[in-house]
């Protein structure tokens, strides 16, 4: 558990590895804070402690890891961001678990234990050459705190990558992230190592070995030696330890510039007159001109090597977090505003001075409020320290972090528009540029950010531009399918007055031959599986059979890139990961074709028997999918199933905490593509041999497709497997009144519960706990459900039956925006007037959560106006 600040408590610092005999309070000074804290202490923290089933055969088996995180490269090596939304709603710092990450290979295995001896050197071009042990590092030199974005260059890659494939991997806008670093200044490092007067550069080097030698980059020599610049060696990540993901024990941290810079697992600070001759150094982070193709640059190492397409500043960008991919809002029960809010950073210390925002394709800006919680770091008392570091930032004219923005929008606007625009401008007057420079690496991708808005039945749909990684949808994947032309300045809608005017015209991609015709050898999928291991990993892509043998030396990501393909269908991965030149080396390793028995079976979704084990005793894992069967459909409504799941055996239960929720996944019985929601079952968690999961059918219309995830299990007949993993969750109601959040016990006498439609079913859970019978005085609850019409009200018979053998601990209320004549209950909406009347704050009681984001989002901020505080609501 993360340190999780309790006001009126000073944070406690941990210390860093094992320092016998120096006492921590020598190493580490004060490490309070002020109470209350004036400025933004990092978020509420679960540190990960297991290793996932998918890192268990790579290098990296001993790194646990979050498995919220969207991996970008498939299982190895680790490159991965925090979906948009979860990342924004941590706030101005991000935890490390949800922190993006960007490894070139294996993650260094580094014990506690060895850290105090943990080693680097500074050598080069200096008249003192020094070897500091991380123990003297902290002994011998003062420690700072201060916050700082760090940002892939790859940023939002992925809308690249849908105009025309890169040689990077496709990120979402989640490349980004923001902590507290603490460390020593680098400058004050390299002033004791004395520079020679010809030294020009600091190159640096990390301990993780890459299959072109080790990771290393460089940055000119008066750069980090100018405290303005804010360049540090850190060691601590939001007052804890740096995670191995995140170069413990030792990392370079250098503000406003791309990630790349930033060191991990520090080993070497060389002082040169040249940059930096690494291989990752010259062949990544570059930008190239947007005329140079990918064959051109395979083929000419000099535009690699020329230093005026290196990388090193951010640039000003900016994205939409809410409305969130996907999002609706109902016109009939929507607020008059709703807030457009997002994030931005600039680079090279430049603050974001102004956010704009278009809903009419750039004709006319309004301005978005802006909030630089970095200031408040600023605004603390001169010394303040923290964790174990001095805020160093009283000072400081540099901006080293990205900022929030926010802008009221009516509705009734948002009704009438086709999209939201945005766009940033930093102090230097650089601005987010309408169209998209696409390059060969794919690198700094900032063109206006564009959310577009569909009106259908009533309710305003919104699309990002694109999703991260494999997962398909956005609006730019529609354009591009549709024929629409990306480049064209106007987002691949049709341009001009006249017919003639408003034909787009692109050139087809040209299909790239990943195939020998010299090779016809029929090969099963039995056979594919035996070849799994580093001797002689073969892998499937578009039903041929590749052998990786000769990639093991040579790939970019390292030979477990290969290994953890090995034996695998990984059509998917390579094709959205990999470029055109490395399509186009494919032949030489194509062996074969999967014979019809082994393809048909693929395209049915039909996997080969794994071999038995052993009877579990509970049916979930967190780590790994498991199957189980559809075995009742039951008709509650025209639109609501009962789904029942036969379990491993009779005697097994779910082993899913009161709360909880479990992931199910299923393919798309059209496209196969992969379908992933979470569901909170029915049932209890002590039934055996089955479960029960309620669904609400989002049915296709005239003008609506349809919900993917309910269209597609609402079509699988008796018997068909399921795919399911659990539990996962914040919450877990514990009985008694008792709950746990975060890992954290607390105990609530009054439960206030709020949902929408089929947001009952985790309330439900909550509700049928609390209401069982206790020794002593249970908790009692209050539930309001709201819901179009009465006939849309879920589990209402066994809501019924609590309130009437529970009146004097249960309070239900259903709330109608479309009532009948005939009903006598509450309607309207679940807003100020309901909330006033059955929930007035109290201090022992919690308000749960569970509905659609603009409901859930409109009542919170009623609750807030009536006196609730945050930590007394949750949302599901």
């Amino acid at each position: 558990m993360a340190i999780q600040p309790v006001e009126g408590e000073k944070l406690p610092v941990k210390p860093v590895g094992v320092f016998p005999p120096t006492p921590p309070e020598t190493i580490f000074g004060d490490a309070s804070t002020p109470s209350p804290p004036e400025y933004p202490l990092p978020p509420p923290s679960k540190a990960p402690t297991e290793v996932l089933a998918i890192d268990e055969k790579t290098p990296d088996a001993h790194v646990p890891r979050d498995p919220r995180l969207i991996r970008l490269t498939g299982a190895h090596p680790f490159n991965v961001e925090a979906p948009l939304s979860d990342l924004y709603n941590e706030g101005f710092l991000t935890s490390p678990e949800l922190f993006y990450v960007r490894n070139h290979g294996a993650v260094p295995e580094v014990k506690d234990e060895e850290i105090p001896d943990w080693e680097f050197t500074v050598e080069g071009l200096v008249e003192n050459p020094l070897k500091i042990t991380f123990r003297e590092l902290l002994e011998e030199y003062e420690n700072v705190t201060y916050p700082i974005t760090l940002v892939c260059a790859g940023n939002r890659r992925k809308e690249q990558n849908v105009v025309r494939k890169s040689n990077g991997f496709s990120w979402g806008p989640a490349g980004v992230s923001n902590a507290l670093f603490t460390g020593v200044v680098l400058g004050d490092v390299l002033r004791r190592a004395k520079p020679l007067r010809k030294a020009k550069y600091v190159c640096m080097e990390g301990a993780d070995k890459l299959p072109n030698g080790y990771y290393g980059t460089s940055v000119k020599l008066n750069w980090a030696m100018d405290p303005n610049k804010g360049m540090m060696l850190a060691h601590k990540m939001n007052g804890e330890m740096l995670t191995p993901d995140h170069g413990k024990p030792l990392r370079v941290v250098i503000p406003g510039q791309i990630g790349g810079r930033s060191v991990k697992w520090l080993k070497k600070l060389i002082i040169t007159e040249a940059p930096s001759d690494n291989w990752y150094h010259i062949y990544d982070n570059r930008v190239l001109p947007t005329s140079v193709t990918p064959e051109e640059a395979a083929n000419d190492p000099r535009w690699w090597k020329d230093e005026r397409y290196a990388i090193y500043d951010l640039n000003t960008n900016s994205a939409i977090a809410y409305p969130a991919h996907e999002e609706r809002l109902d016109l009939a029960t929507a607020p008059e505003t709703y807030s457009v809010k997002g994030y931005a950073y600039g680079g090279g210390g430049r603050r974001v001075t102004r956010m704009e925002l278009s809903l009419d394709k750039g004709k006319t800006w309004r301005l978005a409020n802006i909030d630089y919680a970095e200031d408040r770091y600023r605004e603390a008392a001169v010394d303040q320290k923290l964790f174990g570091g001095r805020l160093d930032m009283d000072w400081r004219e540099t901006c080293f972090c990205w900022c929030f923005w926010n802008i009221d929008i009516p509705v009734s606007e948002l009704k009438e528009a086709s999209d939201i625009v945005v766009r940033g401008m930093d102090e230097g007057l650089h601005i987010q540029p309408r169209d998209m420079y696409w390059s060969v690496l794919g690198m700094m991708n900032n063109p206006w950010f564009r959310v577009t808005i569909s009106l259908e039945n009533g309710v305003l749909r919104f699309e990002h531009p694109t999703q991260p990684a494999l997962m398909p949808g956005g609006w730019m994947e529609k354009v591009k399918n549709a024929g629409g032309n990306l480049t064209n300045g106007f987002w691949g809608e049709k341009i001009g007055t006249n017919e003639e005017a408003e034909v787009v015209t692109v050139e087809p991609v040209k299909e790239i031959k990943m195939t020998n015709d010299k090779v016809n050898k029929a090969i099963s999928m039995q056979e594919v599986k035996k070849h799994d291991g580093e001797e002689s990993p073969w892998f499937v892509v578009n039903g041929e059979v590749y052998d990786g043998t000769e990639f093991l030396q040579g790939h970019p990501g390292g030979a477990q890139s290969i290994i953890s393909a090995a034996g695998m269908d990984s059509t998917e991965e390579f094709m959205a990961i990999h470029s055109e030149t490395a399509k186009k080396m494919m032949p030489k390793y194509h062996i074969g074709t999967l014979d019809e028995a082994s393809k048909r079976k693929l395209s049915e979704g039909v996997e080969e028997p794994e071999e038995p084990e052993e009877p579990r005793e509970v049916f979930l894992d967190a780590k790994t999918w498991r199957k189980a069967l559809i075995d009742t459909k039951q008709t509650i409504s025209a639109d609501t199933r009962i789904f029942t799941f036969k379990l491993d055996h009779e005697n097994q239960t779910l082993g899913l905490p009161t709360g909880q929720h479990l992931m199910m996944r299923l393919r798309d019985p059209v496209t196969r593509e992969a379908i992933i929601r979470s569901y909170t079952p029915l049932s209890e968690s002590s039934q055996k041999g089955t479960l029960d999961v309620l669904v609400k059918l989002y049915l296709k219309t005239e003008t609506m497709p349809g919900g993917k995830m309910t269209t597609a299990l609402d079509s699988l007949p008796l018997g068909h497997p399921v795919d399911l993993r659990g539990p996962i969750g914040k919450f877990e109601y514990l009985g008694a009144g008792a709950c746990s959040i975060s890992g954290v016990r607390r105990d609530v006498k009054h439960f206030v519960l709020i949902c929408g439609g089929s947001g009952i079913t985790p309330i439900f859970q909550v509700l049928r706990a609390a209401m069982k019978d206790v020794p002593g005085p249970g908790p009692t609850c209050t539930l309001l459900d709201g819901n179009r019409t009465e006939g849309d009200i879920l589990c209402r018979e066994q809501l019924d039956a609590f309130a009437a053998k529970h009146p004097d601990r249960f309070n239900l209320a259903y709330v109608l925006s479309n009532a009948s004549p005939e009903w006598t209950g509450l309607k309207g909406f679940i807003g100020k007037e309901v909330l006033g009347n059955y929930a007035k704050p109290r201090d022992d009681a919690l308000v749960l959560l569970c509905g659609p984001e603009p409901m859930d989002r409109a009542v919170r901020a009623v609750l807030v106006e009536m006196g609730w505080k945050e930590k007394d609501m949750l949302s599901f």
